[in-house]
């Protein structure tokens, strides 16, 4: 199976630490997670995925609005510079213990963190990079 994933979603998954929306969205989360770690294949997308269509309706700004749109533009410009790829709709990239690695340095530089400003999540995600991302659960185990 496949996984969709918004573009800016490739670098919440860096910080991911257990912290969500609501139970019910971090459980969903966490199962999202599971698969990647096992070495699942993403599906680049455009608005709601697989981390947040299960709540969409809930969080109608979140997956729809504009500022989420330009979020997902510079992420996807961000993420395709550093790993060297199109991160368009329908690109389609196995997140590797390699490939994760090197978005952790990057995001922890700065260099791949356009997308974050107005976050509602970037002082936390500031903090598990900062930290050296002790906590995470997005650790990728195939090579």
């Amino acid at each position: 199976m496949t996984i969709t994933l918004r573009p800016h979603h490739l670098l919440c998954l860096l910080t991911y630490v257990g912290k969500g929306y609501s139970p019910a969205f971090v459980a969903g989360y966490d199962r999202i997670v599971a698969r990647l770690n096992a070495g699942e294949e993403v599906e680049i997308t455009a608005g709601p995925d697989d981390i947040c269509a299960p709540i969409a309706c809930d969080l109608r700004e979140h997956c729809h609005g504009p500022s989420v749109i330009s979020r997902d533009t510079r992420a996807a410009q961000d993420v395709g510079h550093l790993l060297s790829t199109e991160i368009t709709p329908g690109a389609r990239l196995t997140l590797t213990p390699e490939s994760t690695r090197a978005l952790r340095r990057g995001f922890a530089t700065g260099d791949i963190r356009s997308a974050c400003p107005g976050c509602e999540w970037e002082a936390l995600c500031t903090k598990v990079a900062k930290d050296g991302y002790p906590d995470v659960r997005f650790r990728p185990s195939v090579t």
